[in-house]
Protein backbone atom coordinates (compact mmCIF):
# COMPACT_ATOMS: atom_id res chain seq x y z
CA UNK A 1 0.00 0.00 0.00
CA UNK A 2 1.48 3.36 -0.87
CA UNK A 3 2.43 5.55 1.92
CA UNK A 4 0.52 8.72 2.25
CA UNK A 5 3.24 11.12 1.00
CA UNK A 6 3.21 9.45 -2.63
CA UNK A 7 -0.65 9.71 -3.13
CA UNK A 8 -1.25 11.84 -6.50
CA UNK A 9 -3.57 13.15 -8.27
CA UNK A 10 -3.56 10.20 -11.17
CA UNK A 11 -4.67 8.37 -7.80
CA UNK A 12 -7.73 9.70 -7.38
CA UNK A 13 -8.34 9.90 -10.49
CA UNK A 14 -8.03 6.18 -11.08
CA UNK A 15 -10.00 5.22 -8.14
CA UNK A 16 -12.84 6.98 -9.33
CA UNK A 17 -12.77 6.86 -12.99
CA UNK A 18 -12.27 10.56 -13.24
CA UNK A 19 -9.76 12.82 -15.33
CA UNK A 20 -7.28 14.33 -13.49
CA UNK A 21 -8.40 17.50 -14.74
CA UNK A 22 -11.78 17.01 -13.38
CA UNK A 23 -10.02 15.63 -10.07
CA UNK A 24 -7.91 19.10 -9.55
CA UNK A 25 -11.07 21.07 -10.30
CA UNK A 26 -12.56 19.84 -7.68
CA UNK A 27 -9.85 20.27 -4.85
CA UNK A 28 -9.25 23.92 -5.94
CA UNK A 29 -12.58 24.80 -5.64
CA UNK A 30 -13.49 25.49 -9.54
CA UNK A 31 -16.78 24.90 -11.18
CA UNK A 32 -17.66 22.56 -13.86
CA UNK A 33 -19.29 19.68 -12.18
CA UNK A 34 -22.08 18.64 -9.46
CA UNK A 35 -21.52 19.17 -5.61
CA UNK A 36 -22.33 15.51 -5.87
CA UNK A 37 -19.10 14.64 -7.59
CA UNK A 38 -17.16 17.36 -5.81
CA UNK A 39 -18.03 15.68 -2.61
CA UNK A 40 -16.90 12.46 -3.73
CA UNK A 41 -13.76 13.57 -4.91
CA UNK A 42 -12.85 15.30 -1.87
CA UNK A 43 -13.80 12.35 0.76
CA UNK A 44 -11.88 10.37 -1.50
CA UNK A 45 -8.69 12.29 -1.36
CA UNK A 46 -8.73 12.38 2.42
CA UNK A 47 -9.48 8.59 2.79
CA UNK A 48 -5.93 8.04 0.54
CA UNK A 49 -4.27 10.88 2.51
CA UNK A 50 -3.40 13.69 -0.43
CA UNK A 51 -3.01 17.18 0.40
CA UNK A 52 -2.50 19.88 -1.89
CA UNK A 53 0.13 22.10 -1.29
CA UNK A 54 -2.11 25.03 0.05
CA UNK A 55 -3.49 22.48 2.85
CA UNK A 56 0.24 21.45 3.67
CA UNK A 57 0.59 24.75 4.08
CA UNK A 58 -2.14 26.08 5.97
CA UNK A 59 -0.92 23.06 8.47
CA UNK A 60 2.80 23.76 8.67
CA UNK A 61 1.05 27.55 9.62
CA UNK A 62 -1.10 25.94 12.24
CA UNK A 63 2.03 23.83 13.49
CA UNK A 64 -0.20 20.57 13.06
CA UNK A 65 1.87 17.78 11.80
CA UNK A 66 0.31 16.07 8.75
CA UNK A 67 1.73 12.75 9.38
CA UNK A 68 1.95 12.23 13.37
CA UNK A 69 4.84 10.15 14.68
CA UNK A 70 1.84 8.88 17.40
CA UNK A 71 -1.65 8.20 17.70
CA UNK A 72 -3.46 10.36 19.94
CA UNK A 73 -6.77 9.18 21.84
CA UNK A 74 -9.56 11.08 22.09
CA UNK A 75 -13.05 10.53 23.83
CA UNK A 76 -16.65 11.65 22.44
CA UNK A 77 -18.67 12.47 25.84
CA UNK A 78 -22.60 12.23 25.37
CA UNK A 79 -25.25 11.38 27.21
CA UNK A 80 -28.88 9.28 26.54
CA UNK A 81 -30.15 12.78 25.04
CA UNK A 82 -27.53 12.81 22.52
CA UNK A 83 -27.64 9.53 21.08
CA UNK A 84 -29.97 10.41 18.57
CA UNK A 85 -26.89 12.65 16.38
CA UNK A 86 -23.87 10.26 17.82
CA UNK A 87 -23.79 8.74 14.88
CA UNK A 88 -23.36 11.25 12.72
CA UNK A 89 -20.88 13.11 15.31
CA UNK A 90 -18.47 10.07 15.07
CA UNK A 91 -18.30 9.94 11.38
CA UNK A 92 -17.20 12.80 10.83
CA UNK A 93 -14.93 12.63 14.06
CA UNK A 94 -13.56 9.52 12.79
CA UNK A 95 -13.45 10.65 9.10
CA UNK A 96 -11.02 13.00 10.17
CA UNK A 97 -8.65 11.71 13.07
CA UNK A 98 -9.00 8.71 10.52
CA UNK A 99 -5.97 11.04 8.05
CA UNK A 100 -3.42 11.47 10.61
CA UNK A 101 -3.78 7.89 12.68
CA UNK A 102 -5.91 9.43 15.48
CA UNK A 103 -8.57 7.18 17.56
CA UNK A 104 -11.76 8.89 18.67
CA UNK A 105 -13.34 6.45 21.37
CA UNK A 106 -17.15 7.05 22.88
CA UNK A 107 -18.06 7.21 26.51
CA UNK A 108 -21.45 7.16 27.92
CA UNK A 109 -21.92 9.52 30.61
CA UNK A 110 -24.09 8.16 33.77
CA UNK A 111 -27.55 9.02 35.26
CA UNK A 112 -27.19 12.67 37.16
CA UNK A 113 -25.60 12.33 40.72
CA UNK A 114 -24.06 14.73 43.18
CA UNK A 115 -20.86 16.76 41.51
CA UNK A 116 -18.69 15.07 43.79
CA UNK A 117 -19.62 11.58 42.58
CA UNK A 118 -19.15 13.00 39.12
CA UNK A 119 -15.72 13.94 39.43
CA UNK A 120 -15.17 10.72 41.41
CA UNK A 121 -17.17 8.86 37.79
CA UNK A 122 -14.40 11.03 35.69
CA UNK A 123 -11.35 9.86 37.63
CA UNK A 124 -12.33 6.23 37.50
CA UNK A 125 -13.01 5.99 33.88
CA UNK A 126 -9.71 8.11 33.07
CA UNK A 127 -11.09 10.83 31.04
CA UNK A 128 -8.39 13.08 32.10
CA UNK A 129 -5.56 11.13 30.75
CA UNK A 130 -7.07 11.52 27.07
CA UNK A 131 -5.12 13.65 24.65
CA UNK A 132 -8.41 15.78 24.47
CA UNK A 133 -12.56 15.29 24.62
CA UNK A 134 -15.54 16.57 22.29
CA UNK A 135 -18.81 17.35 24.26
CA UNK A 136 -21.59 16.37 23.02
CA UNK A 137 -25.05 18.43 23.63
CA UNK A 138 -27.68 17.62 25.85
CA UNK A 139 -26.17 17.27 28.78
CA UNK A 140 -28.02 17.85 31.83
CA UNK A 141 -27.70 18.60 34.48
CA UNK A 142 -25.75 21.39 34.26
CA UNK A 143 -23.07 20.55 36.81
CA UNK A 144 -22.08 17.68 34.97
CA UNK A 145 -21.30 19.83 31.65
CA UNK A 146 -19.83 22.15 34.15
CA UNK A 147 -17.25 19.77 35.27
CA UNK A 148 -16.17 18.59 32.03
CA UNK A 149 -15.46 22.44 30.72
CA UNK A 150 -13.24 22.48 34.01
CA UNK A 151 -10.98 19.73 32.92
CA UNK A 152 -7.56 20.84 32.51
CA UNK A 153 -7.06 19.58 28.76
CA UNK A 154 -7.96 20.08 25.45
CA UNK A 155 -11.50 20.29 25.33
CA UNK A 156 -14.04 21.37 22.16
CA UNK A 157 -17.85 21.71 23.20
CA UNK A 158 -20.18 20.28 20.68
CA UNK A 159 -22.77 22.88 21.29
CA UNK A 160 -23.35 26.96 22.17
CA UNK A 161 -21.41 27.94 24.66
CA UNK A 162 -22.37 28.94 28.39
CA UNK A 163 -21.27 32.82 28.93
CA UNK A 164 -17.80 33.56 30.05
CA UNK A 165 -16.85 29.72 29.20
CA UNK A 166 -13.15 29.86 27.68
CA UNK A 167 -13.93 26.69 25.44
CA UNK A 168 -13.54 26.02 21.97
CA UNK A 169 -16.62 25.53 20.65
CA UNK A 170 -18.29 23.99 17.36
CA UNK A 171 -21.84 23.56 16.49
CA UNK A 172 -24.15 23.09 13.39
CA UNK A 173 -26.37 26.72 13.66
CA UNK A 174 -29.98 26.08 14.61
CA UNK A 175 -30.02 30.03 14.57
CA UNK A 176 -29.52 30.77 11.03
CA UNK A 177 -31.70 27.20 10.45
CA UNK A 178 -34.74 28.18 11.73
CA UNK A 179 -34.56 31.62 9.68
CA UNK A 180 -34.35 29.80 7.17
CA UNK A 181 -36.83 27.23 8.12
CA UNK A 182 -39.59 30.49 8.39
CA UNK A 183 -38.75 32.59 5.54
CA UNK A 184 -39.43 29.58 3.31
CA UNK A 185 -42.46 28.96 4.40
CA UNK A 186 -43.43 32.67 4.42
CA UNK A 187 -42.59 32.41 0.83
CA UNK A 188 -44.74 29.85 0.45
CA UNK A 189 -47.63 32.60 1.44
CA UNK A 190 -47.74 31.06 5.15
CA UNK A 191 -47.80 33.72 8.24
CA UNK A 192 -49.88 31.50 10.49
CA UNK A 193 -47.00 29.08 11.63
CA UNK A 194 -47.27 27.23 14.96
CA UNK A 195 -43.67 26.20 16.29
CA UNK A 196 -43.91 22.50 18.49
CA UNK A 197 -40.83 21.85 20.69
CA UNK A 198 -39.30 22.33 23.98
CA UNK A 199 -37.82 25.91 24.39
CA UNK A 200 -36.34 25.45 28.05
CA UNK A 201 -34.42 22.77 28.09
CA UNK A 202 -31.20 23.11 26.30
CA UNK A 203 -29.57 26.74 24.82
CA UNK A 204 -30.00 24.74 21.36
CA UNK A 205 -33.88 24.78 22.12
CA UNK A 206 -33.81 28.06 23.51
CA UNK A 207 -32.07 29.50 20.58
CA UNK A 208 -34.33 27.82 18.46
CA UNK A 209 -37.22 29.82 20.03
CA UNK A 210 -35.42 32.95 19.87
CA UNK A 211 -34.84 33.00 16.42
CA UNK A 212 -38.05 31.34 15.80
CA UNK A 213 -39.69 34.50 17.44
CA UNK A 214 -37.66 37.02 15.45
CA UNK A 215 -38.28 35.57 12.40
CA UNK A 216 -41.69 36.00 12.79
CA UNK A 217 -41.07 39.61 13.89
CA UNK A 218 -39.86 40.24 10.68
CA UNK A 219 -43.15 39.87 8.89
CA UNK A 220 -45.17 42.17 11.84
CA UNK A 221 -46.30 38.89 13.75
CA UNK A 222 -45.83 39.34 17.57
CA UNK A 223 -44.84 35.63 18.95
CA UNK A 224 -45.55 34.87 22.82
CA UNK A 225 -45.41 31.14 24.44
CA UNK A 226 -48.96 30.56 25.01
CA UNK A 227 -49.76 30.41 22.00
CA UNK A 228 -47.31 27.56 20.57
CA UNK A 229 -46.61 24.30 21.73
CA UNK A 230 -43.29 24.80 23.71
CA UNK A 231 -44.30 23.29 26.99
CA UNK A 232 -41.42 22.14 29.30
CA UNK A 233 -40.91 18.21 28.15
CA UNK A 234 -39.82 17.38 31.90
CA UNK A 235 -43.38 19.31 33.22
CA UNK A 236 -45.61 16.10 33.50
CA UNK A 237 -47.93 17.21 30.61
CA UNK A 238 -48.01 15.64 27.17
CA UNK A 239 -46.93 17.86 25.26
CA UNK A 240 -48.82 16.36 22.34
CA UNK A 241 -52.00 17.13 23.80
CA UNK A 242 -50.53 20.66 24.45
CA UNK A 243 -49.67 20.88 20.40
CA UNK A 244 -53.75 19.48 19.73
CA UNK A 245 -54.80 22.33 21.59
CA UNK A 246 -52.78 24.98 19.94
CA UNK A 247 -53.58 23.52 16.82
CA UNK A 248 -57.60 23.92 17.08
CA UNK A 249 -57.54 27.04 19.11
CA UNK A 250 -55.01 28.57 16.82
CA UNK A 251 -55.69 27.20 13.22
CA UNK A 252 -52.17 27.43 11.68
CA UNK A 253 -51.60 26.85 7.82
CA UNK A 254 -48.34 25.70 8.64
CA UNK A 255 -45.87 23.71 11.65
CA UNK A 256 -42.56 24.29 12.47
CA UNK A 257 -41.27 20.81 14.44
CA UNK A 258 -37.96 22.13 16.56
CA UNK A 259 -36.53 18.41 17.88
CA UNK A 260 -36.02 15.98 15.47
CA UNK A 261 -37.03 13.00 17.67
CA UNK A 262 -40.88 14.64 17.63
CA UNK A 263 -41.15 15.22 13.92
CA UNK A 264 -42.57 11.43 13.61
CA UNK A 265 -44.93 12.32 16.19
CA UNK A 266 -45.98 15.29 14.98
CA UNK A 267 -46.59 14.57 11.11
CA UNK A 268 -48.40 11.28 12.23
CA UNK A 269 -50.92 13.83 14.36
CA UNK A 270 -51.37 15.91 11.88
CA UNK A 271 -52.43 13.49 9.33
CA UNK A 272 -54.87 12.45 11.83
CA UNK A 273 -56.69 15.55 11.56
CA UNK A 274 -55.92 17.01 8.10
CA UNK A 275 -54.14 16.42 4.85
CA UNK A 276 -50.23 17.83 5.05
CA UNK A 277 -49.28 19.29 2.81
CA UNK A 278 -52.11 20.24 1.26
CA UNK A 279 -54.11 22.07 4.48
CA UNK A 280 -51.10 22.31 6.60
CA UNK A 281 -47.38 22.50 5.84
CA UNK A 282 -44.54 20.82 7.94
CA UNK A 283 -41.16 22.27 8.54
CA UNK A 284 -39.15 19.18 10.51
CA UNK A 285 -35.87 19.94 12.18
CA UNK A 286 -34.96 16.38 11.34
CA UNK A 287 -31.09 15.16 11.95
CA UNK A 288 -31.26 13.17 8.47
CA UNK A 289 -33.86 11.81 6.92
CA UNK A 290 -36.54 9.40 8.00
CA UNK A 291 -37.47 6.06 6.01
CA UNK A 292 -41.18 5.61 7.43
CA UNK A 293 -41.95 9.18 6.75
CA UNK A 294 -42.25 11.51 2.97
CA UNK A 295 -39.24 13.36 2.56
CA UNK A 296 -39.86 16.26 4.89
CA UNK A 297 -39.01 19.85 4.46
CA UNK A 298 -35.59 20.57 6.84
CA UNK A 299 -33.01 22.71 7.14
CA UNK A 300 -29.99 20.74 6.85
CA UNK A 301 -28.43 20.30 10.39
CA UNK A 302 -24.59 19.99 9.35
CA UNK A 303 -24.11 17.25 12.24
CA UNK A 304 -21.59 15.11 10.43
CA UNK A 305 -19.59 18.23 8.91
CA UNK A 306 -19.54 19.71 12.86
CA UNK A 307 -17.72 16.68 13.44
CA UNK A 308 -15.32 16.69 10.99
CA UNK A 309 -14.45 20.31 11.55
CA UNK A 310 -14.24 20.22 15.80
CA UNK A 311 -11.48 17.22 15.00
CA UNK A 312 -9.42 20.09 12.65
CA UNK A 313 -10.52 22.38 15.56
CA UNK A 314 -8.92 19.91 18.59
CA UNK A 315 -5.70 19.22 16.62
CA UNK A 316 -5.68 22.98 16.56
CA UNK A 317 -5.76 23.51 19.66
CA UNK A 318 -3.50 21.45 20.85
CA UNK A 319 -0.86 23.04 18.67
CA UNK A 320 -1.74 26.53 19.84
CA UNK A 321 -2.42 26.65 23.47
CA UNK A 322 -2.32 30.29 23.87
CA UNK A 323 -4.40 31.52 21.65
CA UNK A 324 -8.14 32.86 21.48
CA UNK A 325 -11.11 30.29 21.69
CA UNK A 326 -13.71 30.49 18.98
CA UNK A 327 -17.09 29.56 18.55
CA UNK A 328 -17.51 27.86 15.08
CA UNK A 329 -21.35 27.68 13.35
CA UNK A 330 -21.61 25.94 10.38
CA UNK A 331 -24.25 27.11 8.40
CA UNK A 332 -26.41 24.40 6.46
CA UNK A 333 -29.02 25.11 3.12
CA UNK A 334 -32.62 24.28 2.33
CA UNK A 335 -33.38 20.89 1.94
CA UNK A 336 -36.83 20.73 -0.03
CA UNK A 337 -38.83 17.87 0.16
CA UNK A 338 -42.67 16.86 0.28
CA UNK A 339 -44.60 18.82 2.91
CA UNK A 340 -44.41 22.01 2.28
CA UNK A 341 -47.61 23.18 0.13
CA UNK A 342 -48.85 26.85 -0.78
CA UNK A 343 -50.64 28.66 1.40
CA UNK A 344 -53.83 31.17 0.18
CA UNK A 345 -55.60 32.26 3.50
Amino acid sequence: MARKKSITLLHIAQELGLTIQTVSKALRGHPGMSEETRGLVIQTAAALGYRTKEQLRQLEQERIAPFPLYTRRFILVQSERSLGFLRLLLQGLHERFAEYGHRIDTLLLPEPTSPKQFRHWLELHNVGYADGIFIAPRIVPGFMEQSLLELQLPRILLNYPPPETKVDSVVWDVYEAMYIAVRTLVRAGHRRILYVGDIHLQRGFILRWQAFQEAMKEIGVHVTEEEHAVSRRDSGQPWLDDFALKYEIYKPTAVICGIDEEVSPVYYRLQTWTKVPENCSLVGFLNEPIDHLPLVDRPALLIRETGYRAADRMLWRIANPQQPYEHIRLKGDFVRGETIGKSFS
